[in-house]
């Protein structure tokens, strides 16, 4: 978070205007000095022009190596480049956030249904690997009734079936652990971004109060006179904290979108009925398992596969989805970040 705050001009999408704008600005000032070179040439012959010239490059040398005064053109350059960006781009960070809480709402509910899709599966799952079960018994009985009446050809085509049978379980109950980590993982993260969403929606109503304070007691001018005088701007240090949380939360939501679609690819291409899955699905999912740390589920990530993985943790299908809610009072993820 530390990194996002932090994060220098020209890594904003008004960075990328102010380049644009910049390299114009440089590209003009030559052409400009190449086309007056003649009459710069000319003036410096004469005593007194060449004097006020070398005054008026003096005074402009003297500003651009005053940390001051080039702090001040650096600000106002920015504020321009930022307006510039605005009119064509939404940097207003909040109106970012405000854009991501709606994204949230909608993943939420697609996230639900999609929780209910694979919790069906697993039981038609669950239901056809006892089926086999049943069955590898029932075959492996008449074959043991065949051995002891001599029957000796019924005896290896029950064995053989029973055989295949206990095959395709052994798929089959690998293919439950991956939907089992899929379901774990779908509802740890339902659980946090319904966190997320109620904390961003606090945070916003929060500091929309808060900007509406600080920009009637900042100004465009106070701030270009803390910038001289070297202190920190209130605003603008509030402006990258809320683009820090709209960076994160942006991370957070695209994760969530990611894993949704990787859910929705590896569901879509089992085939229950015919026992049969591609292995795309899985190879996407072992994928996403083997990948870094998650920004929604944090440390819980490898703790979730391994409890998929353990035959000690059960899991219950029956039961709800945890919905977690913030206590009256609790600290918000993002207040540390408003500590300037």
């Amino acid at each position: 978070m530390e990194e996002i705050r932090n994060k220098s001009f020209f890594d904003r999408p008004e960075g990328k205007t102010g380049t644009i704008f910049g390299l114009a600005i440089l590209g003009g000032l030559a052409y400009l000095l190449y086309s007056f070179l003649p009459v710069l040439i000319s003036l410096a012959a004469n005593t007194l022009y060449l004097v006020l010239m070398l005054a008026a490059l003096a005074a402009v040398v003297y500003m651009l190596i005053d940390p001051k005064f080039r702090n001040l053109i650096w600000y106002i350059y920015k504020s321009i480049m930022r307006f510039i960006t605005g009119i064509f781009v939404q940097i207003d960070p909040i109106g970012i956030i405000e854009s991501y809480i709606d994204d949230l709402k909608d993943n939420l509910k697609k996230m639900g249904k999609q929780i209910g899709l694979l919790r069906g599966q697993m039981r038609n799952l669950k239901m056809q690997i006892e089926q086999n079960e049943q069955q590898m018994q029932q075959n492996m009985s008449l074959a043991n009734r065949a051995k002891e009446k001599g029957k000796d050809s019924i005896m290896i085509l029950k064995a053989r079936k029973a055989g295949r049978l206990q095959d395709s379980n052994l798929k089959l109950q690998d293919l439950y652990k991956k939907m089992e980590v899929l379901y774990r993982v779908l509802c740890r993260m339902y659980e946090n971004s319904e966190i997320l969403l109620e904390d961003i929606q606090d945070e916003v109503a929060v500091r929309k109060r808060e900007r509406e304070a600080i920009r009637a007691s900042h100004s465009a001018m106070k701030s270009a006179m803390n910038i001289i005088s070297g202190d920190k701007d209130r605003r603008m240090m509030f402006d990258q904290a809320m683009e820090a949380i709209a960076d994160d939360i942006g991370r957070k939501v695209g994760e969530m979108e990611h894993f949704m679609e990787i859910s929705e690819n590896f569901m879509s291409s089992i085939d229950l009925q015919n026992g049969v899955f591609e292995e795309k699905g899985l190879e996407m999912l072992d994928k996403w398992e083997k990948e870094g740390t998650s920004f929604l589920l944090g440390a819980d990530k490898k703790k979730i596969i391994d409890e998929a993985n353990t035959d000690s943790a059960v899991l219950d299908l029956d039961a709800p989805i945890s919905s977690a809610k913030h206590e009256k009072g609790e600290k918000g993820q993002y207040s540390d970040l408003f500590d300037f």
